[in-house]
């Protein structure tokens, strides 16, 4: 491996996908990891890198991911993670919401936890990918809210207790980003209610759109710390205010 390692979580699709090839394309050697391996193979196959099977909710499989990722991190992008639901809170599947935290919270503070030591060593950057669904609720989304909310009060704290160290801890929102699975597994596979969420709006951001900046966050000078970005497609002026032509 080169001396620089960048590791990057639910890389088997979406916005990991795509960040894992701007990692590679500026030349990091990226670890990819996720649950599904036969995705990762193909995208280790084809950026250089190397496929870890991970659940980031397993401590054994963080563990190991560490183990793979060596002593000396350069960047961590804790982008696993996913919506489960938009039921009203009166009829709230409360096993979704746990599900949500366990992952989108508990699985970047453990993957973070796992590979601080080699992210300091290596004056590293920690970038995580949470969602302007942290900035304010919406009808239906008191969950992914909250456990977006979470992962950013994760990130301050974080940010608050390393002050002293050589590290950077970014932050990346995202609003509307149309990929193949994010809404789709929202909506339990409903095809019909993903697409709706996208209907009519000419140019939501893509993963692509999202990795670039990924991307550039990563490539910062190390005295340049990214707080936190805000990246939405132009049609989207809040989460709740969208331009649809039809």
């Amino acid at each position: 491996m080169t001396s620089r390692v960048a590791v990057v979580t639910g890389a088997s699709s979406g916005i990991g996908a795509a960040s894992a090839r701007v990692l590679a394309a500026a030349g990091f050697q990226v670890i990819c990891a996720a649950r599904r391996r036969d995705r990762l193979d193909a995208l280790a196959a084809e950026i250089g890198g190397v496929a870890v099977t991970c659940d980031v909710t397993n401590d054994d499989d963080v563990t190991a991911l560490a183990e793979v990722a060596g002593p000396d991190v350069s960047v961590l992008v804790n982008n696993a993670g996913g919506a489960f639901g938009l039921e009203p809170v009166a009829s709230a599947d409360v096993d979704a919401w746990q599900r949500m935290y366990a992952v989108n919270v508990l699985g970047a503070a453990r993957v973070t936890k796992a590979l601080l030591p080699a992210l300091t060593a290596a004056n590293g950057v920690l970038i995580f990918v949470t969602s302007t669904a942290a900035d304010a609720a919406y009808e239906g989304g008191a969950g992914y809210c909250g456990v977006k909310a979470a992962e950013r009060s994760l990130v301050g704290a974080l940010r608050l207790e390393q002050f002293d160290q050589p590290i950077r801890i970014c932050e990346i929102s995202p609003g509307m980003v149309r990929s193949d699975e994010f809404a789709l597994t929202r909506f339990g596979g409903d095809q019909a209610k993903a697409d709706a969420v996208y209907a009519g709006v000419a140019e939501p951001l893509t993963a692509d759109d999202v990795a670039e900046a990924i991307g550039w966050i990563a490539t910062r000078p190390a005295h340049v710390n990214i707080d936190r970005l805000t990246i939405r497609p132009r049609a989207q002026a809040a989460n709740h205010k969208v331009h649809r032509t039809s």
